[in-house]
């Protein structure tokens, strides 16, 4: 693909981040055009190329978390590192970073001093509690966030501790606000002709702010949500039960007429005609009769059948898919959610798709995740930097 097509084609932006909630907002911006310099430390780089899975002493997630990225070495705490730093920031769009708060300020390279270096700069700044407040100096990661956020409390069953969700969702979430704040802040820039400014995450807001109705419920009733496990209370039905062949699926039947068609297919038209039943609260009063009624009739039949009956019936619902079932499976196909690439020894492998899907400017993934500086000479060239002064850097220990 031409970069030149991509939504995001000029932007320059510099990632200072580690691990997951801002290398994963800079690889959005990757994905659909911006340059995108990760700036990494020369010993060793982002913890994240040893996390989870390995493959030739390199995890795979980092191949997919840095891909469209050039990797460039800097030693921030030497003089050096810090002037080429600055360097890039002048003629960057947006900078990205995840460090604790006050990290920056400690290596003069605050919000005060970047700002009169290139006014135009947005400073997208993602840390547990946010950059002020009397925890902006705790230390704060994804699953602190998650705790303190609401997620954690509210998920699980009602008997047993709170559980997490499988993956990282505080971090990727905030990642998400991160770049919604970014390109809000560059429309301020380019239209409203405003100057840069900062953008500041905290990864407990950022799973705040996706809490529903919890605030309001509490205020107005003094009523705390509770962990139910598999289904929605005051959405009913919404749930997942076990077929006669031991798998899962969740079915959604909570609108008025999915309901209603859900009933005749499964041979309960007295439930599908209960005036009672006709609207969402009704149901809810109702719902552990209703949740029986589901999982009788689910645990009679093999998943592919129920699964075909409530196709046909047009209710929604999904068995629980496991990578394996993703990989098989015709729609994840159709919409290219598998894109195959080469790890570095050349060995194919498949990525995951580009999100989210632009009919005319769309995103992609130009090469995997790069080796540890290995754009250190193309950057300092851009840069005005000849090949004796970088190899003098690089004896100096600044890159």
């Amino acid at each position: 693909m031409n970069l030149a097509t991509k939504p995001l084609a000029g932007l320059k932006v510099i990632e200072l981040g580690t691990l997951i909630a801002g290398p994963f907002a800079s690889r959005i911006c990757a994905e659909f055009g911006a340059e995108v310099i990760k700036v990494e430390s020369p010993d060793g780089g982002d913890p994240l190329r040893k996390w989870r899975k390995l493959y030739e002493g390199t995890s795979l997630w980092w191949f997919v978390q840095a891909r469209n990225k050039k990797s460039l070495t800097l030693n921030l705490k030497h003089p050096e590192g810090q002037a080429i730093l600055k360097k890039l920031i002048a003629e960057a769009d947006i900078l990205i970073e995840n460090f604790r708060p006050g990290v920056l300020e400690k290596l003069g390279l605050g919000w005060d001093v970047l700002h009169a270096l290139n006014p135009k700069l947005v400073m997208v700044r993602l840390s547990g509690f946010g950059q002020t407040g009397p925890m902006k100096d705790q230390p704060g990661f994804g699953a602190v966030g998650e705790a303190m956020g609401g997620l954690r409390y509210i998920t699980g069953f009602e008997d047993r501790p709170p559980v997490r969700t499988g993956i990282s969702i505080g971090d990727s979430i905030a990642a998400l606000w991160g770049v919604i704040g970014a390109l809000m802040a560059l429309r301020h820039r380019e239209v409203n002709g405003g100057q840069g400014q900062v953008v500041d995450v905290a990864l407990y807001e950022a799973i705040f702010a996706m809490m529903e109705s919890l605030v309001p419920e509490f205020d107005v009733f003094g009523f705390v949500r509770e962990r139910t496990g598999n289904i929605m209370p005051g959405i009913t039905p919404s749930s997942i039960h076990t077929s006669l062949d031991g798998k899962h699926v969740q079915i959604g039947a909570n609108g008025d007429a999915i309901f209603k068609r859900f009933m005749l297919a499964i041979g309960r038209p007295d439930l599908a005609d209960d005036p009672s039943l006709a609207s969402n609260d009704g149901r809810d009063a109702r719902r552990d009769e209703l949740y029986g009624v589901i999982d009788r009739w689910v645990g009679s039949l093999p998943l592919d059948l129920v699964l075909s009956t409530l196709s046909s019936a047009e209710v929604p619902a999904s068995r629980i898919y496991s990578a394996e079932d993703m990989f098989a499976d015709p729609q994840f196909l159709a919409r290219e959610m598998f894109l195959s690439a080469k790890l570095p020894d050349g060995k194919p492998f498949k990525m995951p798709g580009i999100v989210p899907k632009l009919s005319e400017t769309p995103g992609s993934a130009d090469w995997v995740g790069p080796e540890l500086g290995e754009h250190n000479a193309q950057v300092l060239e851009a840069l005005g930097y000849n090949t004796e002064r970088i190899a003098a850097l690089r004896s100096e220990g600044a890159i």
